[in-house]
């Protein structure tokens, strides 16, 4: 079992930056490859990005790819998303997840966070 704690949401103006952080518990942090997705209102829960086990490896979807940096510190327990550029479009209630093997589908990812509200002004 592991529980995922999401926080650093916030308001923030076009073009400025957030950094979201997701605090799991647990001692098999390292063994779950970890994840972001968000979702809007009215709209499906879309995958932003993952980092496997080791934090060797990086995904991002196409609309935050070179915006947005997710990193890990498996001492820590602790997943970060590094939000550069930010438009409103990326308004969304943003979710940590974990599993075992990453993929893009929320239906893969077994353990979720309650969730943090982003809100990007013009």
């Amino acid at each position: 079992q592991v529980q995922l704690v999401e926080s650093g949401g916030g308001l923030v103006q076009a073009g400025g930056s957030l950094r979201l952080a997701c605090a799991a518990s647990g001692r098999t942090f390292s063994t779950y490859a970890m994840g972001w997705f968000r979702q809007a209102p009215g709209k499906e829960r879309e995958f932003v990005g993952g980092i496997t086990q080791g934090g060797t490896n990086t995904y991002y979807a196409d609309s935050v790819r070179g915006r947005f940096t997710i990193s890990r510190d498996n001492a820590a327990n602790t997943v970060y998303l590094q939000m550069n550029s930010l438009k409103p479009e990326d308004t969304a209630v943003y979710y940590c997840a974990a599993t075992v093997g990453l993929g893009t589908m929320a239906s893969l990812w077994r353990y979720w966070g309650q969730g943090t509200q982003v809100t990007v002004s013009l």
